[in-house]
């Protein structure tokens, strides 16, 4: 039987509803084979993962982390999935708490933004609520909805909120001192939804050449927010470059409606992960 296989998933170590147990738990009662838990700029859900890991399920540990392309104004960010990375790595460390705090910074930013609008919500509530996670914009969208002033995740996501009137940028990495930094920790870097143009500005094809020249590895195709058209065009850009393709769920439990195993990757990419990787290696349980 072909393994089910799903490489970008979140838990409560970042923006994820469940937490790093519940999420292994959830990926073995999903039939999944393989799964792989992405959270933002943090490795806080290795450990617990690892511990949890039921019988006949493989986890890859990893982390998506924010980025961002400086070659246009302003700066397009960007999302890059790192595979099996050294966690020890000591500059890899170190840029991943700049950015954790950075999060937190314009997590309050925009806290006080909708408090000056006096919109009632508490940022102590929501520091937490996210409980030692990396707090990120669902968090304060979980807490609009706790003040019943939107509906769902989604709307709290829309321009008239952190959309758009109450959204802030924050300090990513570059997205080159990113792969630089991943292939040096030992990882294997792979450009997240990368064509998603419902999530706002894409980055041309001259960035992802330029990128799998400085060590990128792969391209996030079967996604949730790709439509098929934007599908076909990473598969084929990916085919062009000699880049492996993932699919993947980009699981977050409650904060979004797709489910484990939605979209996944082939037997081959994953492989091909593993054999480029030298930092940790998958775990495997009995």
């Amino acid at each position: 039987m072909t393994p089910v296989i799903d490489l970008h998933a979140h838990s409560t170590a970042s923006d994820g509803t469940l937490t790093p147990v519940e999420l292994v738990r959830a990926a073995a009662d999903a039939g999944l084979d393989v799964v792989a838990i992405t959270d933002h700029d943090t490795t806080g859900g290795w450990d617990a993962a690892v511990r949890a890991l039921p019988p006949g399920l493989t986890l890859v540990r990893g982390a998506e982390i924010s980025c961002r392309w400086h070659g246009v104004e302003p700066a397009v960010p960007l999302h890059l999935l790192a595979y099996l990375f050294d966690p020890g790595h000591p500059e890899l460390v170190d840029e991943l708490a700049r950015v954790r705090a950075a999060r937190e910074v314009r997590g309050e930013r925009i806290v006080r933004l909708l408090q000056a609008d006096g919109i009632d919500i508490s940022w102590s509530e929501i520091i937490t609520a996210a409980g030692g996670g990396t707090v990120g914009r669902p968090h304060i969208a979980a807490a609009l909805i706790r003040a019943g002033l939107v509906a769902s995740t989604t709307e709290a996501f829309g321009p008239d909120w952190l959309g758009e009137r109450y959204r802030l940028p924050k300090d990513d990495i570059d997205v080159f001192r990113a792969v630089e930094l991943v292939r040096a920790a030992g990882g294997v870097p792979v450009f997240a939804h990368p064509r998603a143009t419902r999530r706002g500005r894409i980055v041309p094809d001259e960035l992802i050449v330029a990128l799998a020249a400085a060590g990128l590895a792969g391209l996030e195709a079967d996604h949730e927010d790709h439509s098929p058209a934007e599908a076909a065009h990473v598969r084929a850009l990916a085919a062009e470059l000699g880049l492996l393709v993932t699919g993947s769920s980009d699981f977050h439990g409650t904060h979004k409606s797709v489910r484990l195993g939605a979209h996944t990757t082939a037997v081959e990419a994953y492989k091909r992960i593993v054999a480029q990787a030298r930092g940790v290696t998958p775990v495997a349980s009995g």
